[in-house]
């Protein structure tokens, strides 16, 4: 990642760079012509260079030592080792020596550029080095070989003149030793140079390279400029009057781009694209210092935008593999813009940084925070070793994936790897063109590995996956066998929920200019150009759950076979619906099946009783004679169905063989007698309810037993054969109080239908 206070902080020496840079690019572009005749090697007098030679370029300010230092040790890591038969120069042994700690980011992209450059034409200056006699005459020892190497590519393309030295530089006694040798040198370097162009019929140096390589260096050089807006230091439109005033003018798309102008991109509304040439005037607005304007290559946005499209209100997102603090920032930024209005939920971007030193967490943890986020969390373990259990990501429902990957489809590989904090061992096989097949298949094992993994969480909802890459193994397989993988993994556990996925098209419109792929293609490829890198992008969202339509009858039957609605919808009634069928029946068809059963149960005790009927209910106990407790109901029947009223008395008179009457409430009051019955067992079942009168509103309780003060009864005979009956002549113990006493018709032996209505019951 490159730092814009750095690069602010250093603008001079940038600048310089700079000029650098631009003389390699006219350098590579117009090169050496053909000598128009050859050199001889023994004719060190006579000039080996043509006349487009002796002009002088801007690349002839050259490097500081230390960035010499650097690429040496860059391409000593990197450089292409070739079996002793063939290995023309040895560059000994890897001196293992770190890569010096450079503080100045430029300086340290200007040293990978170098090295990569060496890498590119490393058969090329070995050829110029044997051809001129340098290795085999000059005491250099092997481990120097690599400086010699980086040292002769500058030397060569500053035109082998001499470099212009800086006095606040730092001088590495190394790099000026071998500088002395090459500039003693340079007549017949240049001289074997020409010849080596002339054996291979180069008009250019650039003609020996790769095809594909060739290509992207000459896509780089036009590669325009994109800047994402941080939208929580600033907006859109204030960047736009910022820019305006500034002497910017927008236009309409990437084609119409010239001198001091900017669009807005296709794909992404939050990007805008300016020529390359204006970096350094961009710098002048205060827009790329103050954090408002972040520059940073297409193909890292397209995932963020992605993401922020498929999350939902309440969701946090999980980032894994390969990215630097621009892209964990523009993640953050993206989504806590989207649901700003959401004040109760802020969604959280977690990081998985267990491939990154302390050094680097620290980086992007100060990255993250100069930006303006602040709902970034790191988290420290393994990927792998993650799972839907973690209480941190219960919330997560969208996975930005972005493996490490070749890099294969980026025109300038050293920028972006060193932005996004890529694998610098691809260098050596990107400088040429291809990438090796152990080295291949090892990040695609990588990558099936993570993807696999990230299909495996059961609350995510969708898995947005980007690479860099150009090779099909590396995005279409490793998509569609992911897939495969899951799908069989849910067949297999027999949880298909759990693990379904399909692909779902990209978030983002086919510009105009580009050419739409097939309908059928879900994948979104963006082909590498010289208007932007390549990139490549799935979208890997779960399948809802299929909504089977069924017929009501279906329903019920498929529940009730499975226990599910207790046999709803079935004729045959369960135990428990039986039971409580019978006790709501109970109430309403007693009236009518208590009056026969009772009254010929009645009429048989009452012989054997001769008229002695009591009950007696005391504290906790039971019912003290099922004789007697049927002779209370029956003579209750017979009390209430008469019309007559008796006398403010509560006892009353009634021969035994009168016709059953309904039942009487338990609310009037008791006497006592002398009288006892003996207490038999209780009965197996609580007595049958006694009907009460009708009334608007009635609570349904619960069974309880119901306790009474004894009643007891007194003797009294009534009139047989002629003989008068015994008067029932006693007093009697209020268990009410006197209002709710119930007057009793003497003659009947029944309630008064005012009566009826009055009565309570105890419960």
């Amino acid at each position: 990642m490159v730092k814009n206070k750095n690069i602010g902080g250093r603008l001079f020496r940038s600048s310089m760079y700079k000029t650098k840079k631009a003389g390699s690019q006219i350098a590579g572009s117009k090169d050496l012509t053909p000598l128009e005749k050859p050199v001889d090697d023994d004719d060190d007098d006579i000039p080996a260079i043509s006349p487009e030679l002796q002009t002088t370029g801007q690349g002839q300010l050259g490097f500081p030592d230390r960035v010499y230092l650097l690429a040496s040790v860059i391409f000593q890591k990197n450089h292409l080792e070739k079996p002793a038969a063939h290995r023309l120069v040895n560059y000994g042994k890897e001196r293992g020596l770190s890569l010096p700690e450079v503080k100045d980011e430029e300086m340290q992209r200007t040293s990978y550029e170098l090295a990569f450059n060496t890498l590119k034409y490393q058969d090329l200056l070995e050829d110029i080095l044997i051809d001129s006699g340098f290795y085999l005459t000059q005491p250099m020892p092997d481990d120097q070989m690599s400086l010699v190497a980086v040292m002769l590519y500058d030397f060569q393309d500053r035109k082998f003149f001499p470099r212009e030295r800086q006095g606040e530089d730092e001088i590495v006694q190394e790099v000026r030793d071998v500088e002395s040798y090459l500039l003693r040198f340079k007549t017949k370097l240049a001289a074997s140079l020409a010849r080596c162009r002339i054996k291979h019929d180069l008009l250019s140096i650039e003609c020996i390279l790769p095809e594909s390589v060739k290509m992207k260096q000459e896509r780089s050089s036009s590669l325009p400029l994109y800047a994402w807006i941080n939208t929580q230091r600033s907006s859109l439109d204030e960047v736009r009057r910022v820019l305006k005033c500034s002497g910017f003018s927008q236009v309409k798309s990437i084609g119409q781009l010239e001198d001091q102008t900017f669009c807005q991109d296709s794909h992404c509304g939050d990007l805008l694209v300016f020529p390359a040439q204006l970096k350094a005037q961009l710098y002048t607005t205060k827009l790329l210092s103050d954090h408002k304007l972040i520059i940073q290559d297409k193909s890292c946005t397209l995932g963020p935008n992605a993401v922020c499209s498929l999350l939902p209100e309440e969701g946090d997102v999980l980032m894994v593999g390969c990215f630097s603090g621009l892209t964990v920032s523009h993640t953050a930024s993206l989504i806590a813009e989207k649901h700003k209005a959401n004040s109760n939920y802020q969604p959280t971007v977690y990081i998985c940084v267990s491939d990154r030193t302390n050094a680097e967490r620290e980086e992007l943890q100060q990255a993250v925070t100069a930006m303006g986020c602040k709902n970034v969390k790191l988290i420290s373990e393994v990927f792998q070793s993650l799972d839907g259990g973690d209480k941190r990501l219960q919330r997560v429902r969208v996975v930005l994936l972005t493996p490490k990957c070749s890099v294969s489809a980026v025109s300038n590989p050293v920028d972006f790897i060193l932005q996004e904090k890529g694998d610098t061992e691809l260098l050596q096989d990107l400088s040429q063109g291809s990438i090796a097949q152990s080295k291949l298949e090892a990040l695609v094992a990588q990558q099936r590995k993570e993807i696999d993994h990230a299909l495996k969480f059961p609350k995510v909802l969708a898995v947005v996956y980007s690479t860099c890459s150009s090779y099909q193994e590396e995005n279409e397989e490793v998509v569609s066998r992911a897939l495969e993988q899951a799908k069989a993994r849910s067949e297999q556990e027999g949880e298909p929920k759990q693990a379904n996925f399909r692909l779902s098209p990209s978030p983002f419109s086919i510009p105009d200019h580009a050419e739409a792929p097939e309908e059928t293609d879900p994948f979104f490829m963006l082909e590498p150009s010289e208007h932007s890198n390549g990139c490549f992008l799935a979208v890997l969202s779960r399948e809802p759950e299929p909504v089977v339509k069924e017929a009501p009858h279906e329903v019920l039957v498929r529940a009730n076979a499975k226990g599910i609605l207790d046999r709803i919808g079935s004729k045959k009634l369960t135990r428990k619906e039986q039971h409580g069928h019978t006790n709501r029946m109970a109430k309403t068809t007693q009236a009518r099946t208590s009056q026969s059963h009772l009254s010929v149960s009645i009429q048989s005790k009452n012989q054997e009783t001769k008229g002695s009927n009591s009950i007696t209910l005391c504290g906790h106990q039971e019912f003290t004679n099922s004789r007697q407790s049927l002779q209370g109901k029956a003579k209750a029947v017979r009390l209430q169905s008469s019309k007559n009223t008796v006398s403010s008395s509560f006892s009353s008179s009634k021969p035994e063989n009168s016709a059953p009457k309904k039942s009487i409430p338990p609310v009037l009051s008791t006497t006592t007698s002398t009288t006892t019955l003996h207490p038999v067992p209780p009965p197996a079942s609580p007595a049958t309810p006694v009907v009460r009168p009708r009334r608007a509103h009635q609570e349904v309780l619960k069974p309880v037993v119901l306790v009474l003060p004894p009643v007891h009864f007194p003797d009294f005979f009534p009139p047989q054969h002629g003989r008068p009956g015994r008067s029932p002549s006693f007093n009697y113990s209020k268990w009410r109080p006197a209002a709710q006493s119930v007057p009793l018709s003497r003659s009947s032996g029944s309630l008064s239908k005012d009566a009826m209505v009055k009565s309570r019951p105890l419960f």
